[in-house]
């Protein structure tokens, strides 16, 4: 039996105790399935062995689309496209340099300014106005000259003219297309109809219209403009005249008189100036004079009071002051000279000195009467500052007073002010929309007219057969993805690998009519014969021990070859020197013993009744090493003839005389057998016969075994077909006709994929 570490499951995970799941329980042992990668990948060659399996449905769902598709194009009505080519600028041309009343678009908003553009030309009211002038829906015969269906008679005029305008307005609508032509600021409106001359003379009808709403709806905007301004002006000019009487009446009720208008850039907050308020600037100004004078002559008077009366800078500048100086010390000198001369008392001497006291007296005069005069400048200077300081604060009662009575003057005044900017404005606006309302400058214009085309453009057969051959392609690949979902067939090796999770041990070809099993045995070089060697060989390396001591081969159902494939294993091994004993364990439904040529007198039913020992029920067969043990007598409980413990002892036995024991066991699905066996074996041969059972069949089976903790060794593939089974490139047969002619299928060798 498996052990916990070979139940690996076949997606790669780690294992996780003892699995009971058939289909990723068997890759741990052997090694016989890669491990996944975690990561998903596109397996090509699946999905090509998948297009040449059901290549018949898809070649028949390529070429009835392909029929389809054709008749289809031949029996489309031709249909014309006719297109004109519009350039859609983003401004138009401006006549004069004035702002547009229309909303104008930065170079942010161009996209959206385009998009908006191909709206319009897809709009309703486009179609509408196009309608009425080509008068598309004025009658029936209008509707039917455009390839309109006319609607049922009936109704009042009005109700046929809705109709007919509805049945056009679909068909504009329907069959109108607009393509703007990538990087520039052209714009392809096409129009298709059957006839050629109607499609271009829509699509013209289109492109004029277009043009001719565009200006309407820039004519509408400036007429809306310039109602709009005009009766704002009137009201603006209004509440002007109302703002210009209540502040004068309030300016003479307060007595403000203003000296100045407002300058230009000027708030209304400070924008005039009253008289009090100038007084006030200019006596402050002649007080800050008048201050700073007074305390030059107050420094003046105080180093003239403090200081010597001849270092004063007024006293030693005075000219007259120099000249007495000078004179006296004249005088001086000459006393001084003539002193050595003369006696101080001699009269010469005394008139010098008296004419230098005179000198000394009116010095000292002079510099006292300009002290005089400096301490008279200052109290001059400090009245005069007095004087201004009381006027100062006086008109500085008087201004903030005129302030309080300002605050209502001043609001009137910006009221007046912002109306007055308002009014101007609004005439200037309304002088440029008046000037600009007149010219027609449009940003749109055709640049190529629609002509009636040639050949017509729908259907197009390449295309149609191209778009068809693709559907036809796409649904038959779906359709065999679908098949291969919904298939429950085994047919091939990979079918039982991948929707079984099992290995493949062998592969078994399918006989040709009238050819026995038994004759196919017998002819050591058909191809029958070569798929139990392989399957032999392959026994051998299903366990580390080689081919397993004891072996039971078993089916899920019924005539899956199971019988043939038992008698098989035993005959190659025999064949090879070993001793080899074939057991029937199917006691419901014996047929082994037809197989081998022998009687079923006593069987295994014996032996595990306890009524036979092993001596008595083995036979020899025609095969050297070859022994049998038939089924025997029916018995009516085989499950309790399997559970007891004669069945373990039986093998016990056999493996002091035998080398390997072979068990043709019972179905699998309906009897509770097989599991026993399977068991108490050493491994377990599963038999599926290729397109016979289906997987829900063949995975039942393998979950019974499996509850009976089974060493299943793998699957043999039995009745394939390999002349009709051709698979993902690898072909399925067992040809060894050594030294056959080559017509006969001679060095064909099978494979298996």
């Amino acid at each position: 039996m498996l052990g916990d570490n070979q139940l690996a499951d076949v997606r790669g995970r780690r294992p996780q105790g003892r699995a009971t799941d058939p289909f990723g329980s068997f890759a741990g042992e052997r090694g016989w399935v890669e491990q996944v990668d975690d990561q998903p990948t596109v397996d090509l060659a699946s999905y090509w062995r998948l297009a040449l399996k059901h290549r018949l449905l898809i070649i028949g769902c390529f070429l009835g689309a392909l029929v389809i598709g054709a008749t289809l194009t031949l029996l489309m009505t031709p249909i014309y496209r006719a297109q004109a080519t519009l350039q859609i600028d983003r401004e138009a041309a401006r006549i004069f340099n004035a702002e547009e009343v229309t909303p104008s678009e930065n170079p942010a908003q161009g996209e959206e300014f385009f998009q908006t553009q191909y709206g319009l030309l897809r709009s309703r009211s486009l179609a509408e106005r196009v309608i009425e002038s080509l008068g598309l829906a004025s009658s029936n015969a209008a509707l039917e000259a455009i390839g309109v269906e006319a609607p049922e008679a009936g109704g009042t005029a009005a109700t046929q003219a809705a109709r007919r305008k509805a049945a056009v307005l679909k068909a504009l609508e329907e069959n109108l297309s607009v393509s703007p032509v990538r990087g520039s600021r052209l714009v392809a409106v096409g129009y298709e109809n059957p006839d050629p001359v109607v499609a271009a003379r829509i699509a013209n009808g289109f492109a004029e219209n277009f043009i001719q709403s565009n200006l309407d709806r820039k004519f509408e905007s400036s007429k809306y403009a310039r109602e709009f301004l005009e009766e704002r002006i009137a009201q603006t000019k209004q509440r002007l005249e109302s703002a210009e009487r209540q502040l004068v009446a309030y300016a003479v009720t307060q007595q403000i008189i203003n000296v100045r208008e407002p300058s230009e850039g000027a708030t209304s907050g400070g924008a005039t100036e009253s008289l009090t308020s100038n007084n006030l600037v200019a006596l402050n100004s002649a007080l800050a004079r008048s201050r700073a004078e007074r305390i030059a002559a107050e420094e003046r008077w105080r180093s003239a009071r403090t200081s010597n009366l001849m270092t004063l800078p007024e006293v030693l500048q005075n000219p007259t002051m120099q000249r007495l100086t000078e004179q006296r010390a004249i005088l001086d000198a000459e006393y001084q000279q003539k002193l050595s001369i003369y006696k101080p008392d001699y009269p010469e001497m005394v008139q010098l000195q008296a004419r230098i006291a005179e000198a000394d007296g009116q010095i000292q005069a002079i510099a006292g009467n300009i002290r005089t005069s400096i301490r008279s400048q200052y109290q001059i200077a400090a009245n005069q500052e007095r004087a201004l300081q009381a006027r100062v604060s006086g008109l500085t009662v008087d201004v903030l007073d005129l302030r309080d009575r300002s605050i209502e003057y001043n609001i009137l005044q910006r009221e007046l002010d912002t109306t007055r900017t308002l009014y101007e404005g609004l005439l200037q606006r309304y002088k440029e929309v008046g000037v600009t309302g007149g010219v027609t400058a449009n940003n749109i214009s055709i640049v190529d007219s629609a002509t009636p085309p040639p050949k017509p453009s729908k259907p197009n057969m390449l295309m149609n057969m191209a778009l068809a051959a693709l559907l036809g392609l796409g649904l038959g690949l779906l359709a065999a993805f679908v098949l291969e979902a919904l298939d429950e067939t085994l047919a091939t090796p990979d079918d039982v690998e991948k929707k079984l999770g099992v290995p493949v041990l062998g592969v078994v070809p399918l006989l040709d009519k009238g050819e026995t099993p038994a004759d196919a045995l017998g002819n050591i070089r058909s191809g029958f014969s070569e798929a139990y060697y392989s399957l032999r060989t392959a026994l051998q390396f299903s366990t580390p021990d080689g081919t397993p001591s004891s072996l039971l081969v078993s089916s899920a159902r019924p005539a899956e070859g199971k019988s043939t494939t038992a008698y098989a294993v035993a005959l190659n091994l025999a064949r090879v020197g070993k001793r080899v004993l074939l057991v029937d364990a199917d006691l419901r439904n014996p047929s082994m013993h037809r197989v081998v040529g022998l009687e079923n007198e006593l069987g295994m039913s014996n032996l595990l009744s306890g009524s036979a020992d092993l001596a008595a029920v083995v036979q020899p067969t025609r095969q050297e090493n070859l022994f049998f043990i038939p089924c025997g007598p029916l018995p009516p409980n085989p499950a309790e003839l399997w559970g007891g413990d004669r069945l373990r002892q039986f093998l016990a036995e056999t493996q002091n005389n035998f080398d390997h024991v072979v068990l043709d066991g019972p179905p699998v699905l309906g009897f509770a057998d097989a599991p026993m066996l399977a068991n108490a074996v050493t491994g377990v041969l599963f038999a599926l016969e290729s397109r016979g059972t289906r997987r829900g069949q063949a995975r039942g089976a393998l979950q019974r075994i499996q509850v009976g903790q089974a060493h299943l060794l793998g699957v043999v593939l039995t009745k394939f077909n390999a002349k009709t089974t051709s698979y993902g490139g690898y072909d399925y047969a067992y040809d060894y006709q050594y030294g056959a002619k080559p017509d006969q299928g001679a060095g064909k060798k099978g494979k298996r994929g």
